[in-house]
């Protein structure tokens, strides 16, 4: 383990992102066990409780089993954590992990016709602010002038075709996924301007969706992610070659 001490006192979400980063990069290894509260808090610089509030943290997020004894043993993440862990993977150290960034396409394309989907068999419920905030969308995006403006308003129009599809799964899925793609917009918006330009691919999408519809949305969905992402998956597929 290579730990950094922290300077600042009452810095639980440091340490929390030092151990985090340790479990990440593979430098701590599931079945390993923690140094003991006392010794972190020595290596760090820091309190007992803003070690023992970060473990905690750790432990809520699937990455820490505290075992009977007081050990601390790291779990592996394939197994154990949620997709909230997914921003931490995608940028590493500053840079895209490309692995990370095609399961995230990959995702938003299993996924987004089937909302679509939903949202067209239960937007005639929906309140009329919500039926609304779809063209509203739709014009956003048609309106924005750089693709990394593009691409935030496409991520409107999508948050409005969940809350069309009221599903909390989804919702939280979308949320997850959003989080993780946020920070790399302006790195990968320029590779997804065609889709996001595609005015009216989102325009037959909302259509479908306020229409009711439901083959109609999904059809309409698929039609507009499926050349974008084969097209990014192609992109990180040759860009994980370079870097190797």
């Amino acid at each position: 383990m290579v730990l950094k001490p922290i300077v600042r006192r009452l810095v639980p979400d440091n340490v929390f992102e030092q151990l985090l980063g340790e479990v990440v990069d593979g430098s701590l290894s599931p079945g390993d066990a923690l140094p003991s509260e006392r010794r972190l808090a020595e290596l760090l610089g820091v309190s007992r409780p803003a070690v023992r509030e970060a473990l905690q943290r750790m432990s809520a997020t699937g990455l820490v089993e505290v075992r009977h004894g007081g050990a601390t043993i790291v779990r592996d993440l394939q197994r154990h954590a949620g997709l909230d862990l997914l921003p931490r993977l995608l940028v590493r150290d500053g840079e895209l992990d490309p692995d990370t960034a095609r399961s995230i396409v990959e995702a938003r394309f299993a996924i987004a016709p089937h909302v679509a989907e939903l949202a067209a068999g239960r937007s005639g419920r929906a309140a009329a602010a919500a039926r609304e905030a779809l063209p509203s969308a739709v014009e956003t995006i048609s309106r924005a002038d750089d693709p990394a403006s593009r691409q935030r308003a496409a991520l409107a129009f999508w948050d409005a075709v969940v809350d069309l599809a009221d599903s909390i799964a989804f919702r939280l899925m979308f949320n997850s996924l959003r989080a993780a793609y946020e920070p790399a917009i302006d790195a990968l918006a320029p590779l997804l301007d065609a889709e996001v330009s595609n005015v009216e691919g989102y325009r037959a999408i909302a259509a479908a969706v306020l229409g009711g519809d439901a083959t109609a949305a999904a059809r309409a969905a698929d039609a507009l992610l499926r050349p974008a992402t084969e097209a990014l998956v192609h992109f990180l597929d040759d860009y994980e070659g370079d870097e190797s």
